[in-house]
């Protein structure tokens, strides 16, 4: 690693890097800790506690880092892609490099999962198949899937942004107000997809598209403290008359029987995006000076270095954490009680001792797309 460290270009803006390693340790984090991970009709099952617990739904606001992997992929894409043109690259070549980047780290979670399903049907055809009991453990792939399809929208979004600047990032937040309306107050929804409205699926590639934007009028404009400062005020102001006074979740997550700003992704969460993109014109600063340092360099070069593998196997390190812990003769709690809090550090150690070894073994497949 202290090679990647030492061979830091000089204008490289660390904040991205740092941002998207955090992003990743937030989602594992919440995933391993922050579910309420049981058994329910036969298949494991993930809801949340932000229902149970009054005004837990404002963490959400903090904790929702989706918004940050397409703002600082935006940024990236954009540097990626200018860099790809310099060089006299063609779109396509942009493309495959880029694409190559998600898909083979997911690839190798695919074929392997494919492969024990092979063995299991071959020497015990009784054990149900994950797709029956496990879908949870291919919960990375429903993100990678949508992001995937904002990268290959870049030689279209990217030459909307060098066009029409603010312009295209506010025709998108159009099209995402536009949809919901259409939802919400026409009530209109319309032939469906994967239990989601098709205009319930144009809102949500729109808020997607959106923060990606964001990220290249980063890439383009910077980001100040003061235009930060005021962003993030306008947007915590939006966010607030959108859910908690107006008629969107206040929770960012999806909560256990209740309505969701993310199946279909909402305008509630482009607004996020805005606060998020603001604090971080607030925080550049200071934060671009502790990446100076080599010790926290090296810490956001070493968790980027296997990021893509994490993301991809943490929750197969989770499934096999809870089998452990069923046939030790332990018990998984389906409500937020005092004793399923007590037991939240268990689930950092358990998991987290199951996907080093996970990692070690597969995480040469993205280094050798990278």
């Amino acid at each position: 690693m202290d090679e990647l460290v030492d061979a830091t270009p000089e204008r490289r803006d660390r904040t991205v890097d740092a941002l998207r390693a955090l992003a990743i340790v937030v989602v594992v984090l919440w995933h391993w800790v922050f579910s309420i991970t049981h058994v329910e009709d036969g298949q494991l099952v993930m809801p949340n506690p932000i229902g149970e617990v009054p005004g837990l739904w404002a963490a959400t606001w903090v904790l929702q880092v989706m918004p940050i992997f397409f703002i600082v992929g935006g940024f990236a894409n954009l540097a990626a892609w200018d860099a790809s043109h310099r060089r006299g690259e063609g779109d396509l070549v942009f493309l495959r490099s880029r694409t190559e980047r998600l898909l083979r780290p997911a690839a190798v979670l695919v074929a392997v999962w494919a492969a024990l399903e092979a063995l299991r049907l071959i020497f015990v055809p009784s054990v149900p198949s994950v797709l029956e009991w496990g879908m949870v453990v291919f919960i990375p792939l429903w993100f990678l899937g949508t992001y995937l399809g904002v990268v290959l929208l870049v030689p279209l979004t990217a030459r909307a942004h060098r066009r029409f600047g603010l312009a295209a990032a506010a025709s998108m937040l159009a099209v995402v107000a536009a949809c919901d309306a259409l939802r919400l107050g026409a009530g209109i929804e319309g032939p469906g997809l994967a239990g989601v409205s098709l205009i319930g699926v144009v809102g949500s590639i729109g808020v997607w598209l959106f923060a990606h934007q964001l990220g290249y009028l980063w890439r383009d404009r910077g980001l100040s403290v003061r235009v930060g400062a005021a962003v993030a005020a306008t947007a915590v102001a939006a966010l607030s008359l959108l859910s908690v006074v107006g008629p969107y979740p206040t929770s960012m997550v999806t909560v256990r029987g209740g309505d969701s700003n993310l199946f279909p992704t909402t305008i509630a969460v482009a607004a996020l995006a805005l606060v998020q993109v603001g604090l971080i014109g607030v925080c550049h600063r200071p934060l671009s000076a502790f990446l100076e340092r080599r010790r926290a360099w090296k810490a956001v070069v070493m968790t980027n270095a296997v990021a893509m593998t994490v993301f991809c196997w943490h929750m197969t390190a989770l499934v096999a954490a809870i089998g452990l812990w069923h046939l030790g003769g332990g018990t998984l709690g389906d409500e937020p009680t005092t004793s399923w809090w007590s037991t939240r550090p268990l689930w950092i150690v358990l998991p987290g001792l199951l996907l080093a070894p996970l990692v070690a073994l597969f995480w040469r497949f993205e280094r050798s797309s990278s």
